[in-house]
């Protein structure tokens, strides 16, 4: 029997927190050699704006093995249409288990999550504020998650293109929305980006010595939010695959950099105190990578209770 999962389901299986933790573990096992994973397929709708993207991965020992399909439509609208879907593969016999129809639910956590993972092991102790440069549900997910590692209260400046959107995003994370880059940006503890851009939005002159900057919108070729020169000057350099962030991240636009970037499951294997009391500019450049669809998938299905959802097979 195949289970069909829903989004609801599936929220109630899996929030921010397991989600962090899932994915940190991922990652270590994508860094150790404990993982399979294929590279990303793109594929674009141009005449409706739509952008696909599909991964899939396996973690050493993990009951199932997943294929994600996510997308984002825009089309004109006023806001993208995004969905989703991952199909869940018993490891064992390659037999289908679930298809989890979560409407992007999931890449969006995980992505959140991974944030946190970030955040987690490079920025600082103390923060007080954060810029967060981008409108979308990142800008909500990511805040969330900072929260969780970094508890205890900051502020939170908001920019997007859309002043609208700014307001209602900064809004939702109980922040403010300012109207330049540069604003936001100034005397952060904590920057991160998360947009679709495809030219640097933050000059590295912006960016105080001591924060932590998190990128997660530059995942295809010609992405792009950070200035070059601000993952030159970083004192730590942390991607989540080095050879994706070679070719889709913010890496790309600074190849003379891949030689000293270290891997987030590397670092969080390590266990070590990255900044050691001192006050170190890090940029952690995020991509996204199976092993995170992975994870959260195989967190769902051991955390929803027997009944949820709806069976059907054989198939």
């Amino acid at each position: 029997m195949v289970r069909m999962l829903r989004r609801d389901d599936i929220e109630r299986a899996l929030g921010m927190a397991a989600c962090i933790a899932a994915v940190e573990a991922a990652f270590v096992a994508y860094s150790s050699g404990r993982a399979e994973l294929p590279g990303v397929i793109h594929l674009d709708v141009p005449e409706a704006g739509g952008e696909i993207h599909v991964k899939a991965g396996h973690l050493h020992g993990a009951p199932a093995y997943a294929v994600k399909v996510a997308s984002g439509f825009a089309g004109g609208a006023a806001e993208p249409a995004i969905d989703g879907l991952v199909l869940v593969f018993d490891a064992t016999t390659g037999a289908p288990l679930a298809f989890l129809l979560d409407g992007g639910y999931l890449t969006d956590l995980r992505t959140g999550a991974a944030g946190g993972v970030a955040a987690r092991w490079l920025a600082p102790e103390r923060v007080g504020r954060v810029a967060v440069i981008g409108t979308g549900i990142q800008a909500r997910r990511q805040v969330e998650a900072l929260r969780m590692v970094r508890p205890g209260g900051f502020e939170v400046r908001v920019w997007g293109r859309d002043p609208a959107k700014a307001a209602a995003a900064a809004g939702a994370v109980g922040g403010r929305a300012v109207a330049e880059i540069e604003e936001a940006v100034r005397d952060a503890d904590v920057v991160i980006t998360c947009t679709a851009s495809r030219k640097a939005l933050v000059e590295s002159s912006w960016v105080r010595g001591g924060a932590h900057v998190t990128a997660v919108g530059s995942d295809g070729v010609g992405k792009q939010e950070l200035d070059p020169e601000l993952l030159r000057r970083a004192d730590v350099l942390v991607v989540d695959s080095l050879a994706q962030c070679r070719t889709i991240g913010e890496l790309q636009h600074a190849p003379d950099q891949a030689g000293r970037a270290v891997e987030l499951g590397t670092l969080v294997a390590a266990g070590r105190d990255v900044r050691g009391g001192k006050a170190l500019l890090t940029v952690c450049d995020l991509t996204g990578v199976g092993v995170q669809d992975v994870a959260a998938a195989n967190a769902v299905l051991a955390n929803a209770p027997a009944d949820a959802g709806e069976r059907f097979g054989p198939v």
